[in-house]
């Protein structure tokens, strides 16, 4: 039987970071000059892909890597206090019971990753955390992995909360769950046409367990 190796998103999928993310924004509005981000415009942002929010926020493109890295730099501090999803300790457990190989693809820094996952006494189910500077995709950093780790496309699922997730695996060969707890809407995912779309961290392991 073929080994499944389950790659996953960070913030928003692991991490429960939405609302940490969105007060650190909000906190550099006026230094990267966009305007905070309401109850009400976040509904709209979770509609809205991320090339599609940049555009929606006027920052300048040139700003947007060092705006990121102020996010990681800020999101440092309050790691401490993030907690897990509701369901995905348990359900991470059960996997790697089941013999899946775990993944963590991130965009976000893997100290910030390290420290978290350490908190929250999840730090000896991953095989691997691999972090990567990018904006728009994953591609680029799925397929280093892939490489890397001598891992077929046919073994892998990837997991993300994320309409770019969705377009970076498609690019990368690899089947994608998106998940509904996260950033990105249900509506908004659904038109990314993932290849499973779940609504509880539980209901991958159905998902495993049938794949490949």
């Amino acid at each position: 039987m073929t080994t499944k190796v389950i790659i996953f998103d960070f913030d928003g999928t692991i991490a429960d970071t939405v609302d940490a993310l969105v007060s650190i924004a909000n906190n550099l509005a006026v230094e990267f000059s966009y305007a905070p981000i309401t109850p009400e415009e976040f509904l709209i942002l979770r509609n809205l892909t991320s090339r599609e929010i940049f555009k929606y926020s006027g920052i300048p493109l040139f700003k947007i890597p060092f705006l990121l890295k102020k996010v990681k730099k800020e999101l440092k501090n309050k790691i401490p206090e993030l907690k897990p999803i509701p369901g995905i300790p348990e359900t991470l457990i059960e996997l790697k019971d089941n013999g899946s190989r775990l993944g963590i693809v991130t965009s976000n820094s893997k100290g910030n990753v390290q420290e978290f996952l350490k908190v929250n006494n999840l730090d000896n189910l991953f095989e691997f955390v691999h972090p990567g500077v990018t904006i728009f995709g994953k591609t680029q950093i799925i397929n280093n992995v892939l490489r890397q780790k001598q891992i077929k496309t046919e073994e892998v699922i990837y997991v993300g909360d994320e309409t770019r997730d969705i377009e970076a695996s498609k690019k990368a060969n690899v089947k994608v769950c998106s998940v509904t707890w996260g950033f990105n809407s249900e509506e908004a995912l659904i038109k990314e046409n993932p290849d499973f779309l779940i609504h509880h961290p539980q209901e991958l392991v159905k998902i495993v367990k049938n794949f490949g």
